[in-house]
């Protein structure tokens, strides 16, 4: 099948660092070449793919200080996707609302996958006007704020197997992984380190949106000594990290669309604690990979429960329900029957 992949441009695919919609389209694009189908990249100039890569840009727009208006350069490589689309059996966009006018006034079969919240007024106004485009949501959750749109597949997120595994290493301390931002609730993870005598580990994107709050939420609270702070880490610094790890905290206090650090832990073998927001009943098993808490008492309670856990098993929910290669799988069967009802004529053959 020949495959187009719109990636966002603000971050490489895959990410240097931090980047959790890169990090997953580079999973897809990666375990459908590998599957035998032909995938075309659109993507930054920096990107690494086994796919065709069409570089909309030379870098990333994040690395680029001279950017000074990034919706261009995503209206430019719409209209490129545009030009190219009958070169496509279907087109599988990653970038929002921005492609849907030009995409439902052309004949080749897409989709778009929606990666963010959907809780906000604007988000509905605009997506609404698409009814008839076909979504992919990446929880069930997902959906409520908008429940009517044409929505066809949920799809969970998958990485490589063996992109994150378990280390031999010690646990000694809880892990706070991903980004610094009021919703991710890293003041209410030290809190819940703090209480159970447990040193914290940071490891942390701060955004220069968040920096405000982190300046003066965050900062007078990392000078405790139980806190770490360790910044961005890349893939190649995980195994490590959440290896040694008693268990990922994840506090969150907003509606969480999926939450890739969660399955993260779980490749690594790690527990998470997680609050039940968003995605996240869908996403643990309660129990099993970690415990799903209300509050930080609950929290600090189920501390005491991590050594009744199985890192094994952990790790083998983490085979059995995320991997790249069942992500791809459920999207190629979207892929199928959005072409079959598109009466396109017998796809031609790819060598694998």
């Amino acid at each position: 099948m020949r495959i187009a992949q719109i990636a966002p441009l603000f971050e490489a695919v895959p990410p240097k660092l931090y980047g959790g919609t890169e990090r997953v389209v580079s999973s897809l694009t990666e375990e459908l070449v590998a599957m035998g189908h032909e995938v075309t990249l659109f993507a930054s100039g920096d990107s690494i793919t086994s796919a065709r890569l069409a570089a909309m840009r030379d870098q990333a727009l994040r690395l680029d200080p001279t950017v000074k208006d990034w919706v261009a350069h995503y209206h430019r490589m719409v209209e490129m996707v545009a030009r190219r689309a009958g070169e496509f059996d279907i087109i599988h966009s990653h970038i929002d609302y921005f492609p849907l006018g030009l995409l439902e006034r052309q004949s080749t079969p897409f989709l778009t996958t929606l990666h963010g919240r959907l809780d906000l007024p604007e988000f509905k106004m605009i997506y609404e006007t698409y009814g008839r485009t076909p979504f992919v949501s990446i929880s069930d959750h997902q959906r409520l704020p908008i429940p009517a749109l044409n929505w066809v597949r949920t799809v969970l997120h998958g990485m490589p197997q063996d992109r994150l595994t378990p280390q031999p290493v010690e646990q000694a301390y809880f892990a706070f992984l991903g980004r610094v931002s009021p919703e991710k609730g890293l003041d209410k993870a030290i809190r819940i380190a703090a209480r159970a005598g447990v040193k914290l580990k940071v490891a942390a994107k701060i955004d220069s949106a968040d920096r405000a709050y982190y300046d003066r939420e965050i900062a007078p609270l990392m000078s405790q000594g139980h806190v770490e702070f360790i910044g961005e880490i890349s893939d190649s610094q995980k195994p490590e990290f959440l290896s040694g790890a008693h268990a990922l905290l994840f506090p969150i206090d907003w509606p969480e669309p999926f939450g890739l650090v969660m399955i993260e832990a779980m490749a690594c073998g790690t527990p998470v604690i997680a609050f039940k927001r968003g995605s996240v009943p869908e996403v643990m098993e309660d129990g099993l990979t970690g415990f799903v808490v209300d509050n930080e008492d609950e929290a600090v309670a189920a501390v005491a429960r991590i050594p009744s856990l199985d890192r094994a098993k952990v790790r083998a929910q983490f085979e059995q329900r995320f991997t790249a290669r069942r992500m791809a799988e459920d999207y190629v069967s979207v892929y199928e029957e959005l072409v079959a009802s598109n009466g396109k004529p017998q796809l031609r053959a790819v060598a694998r």
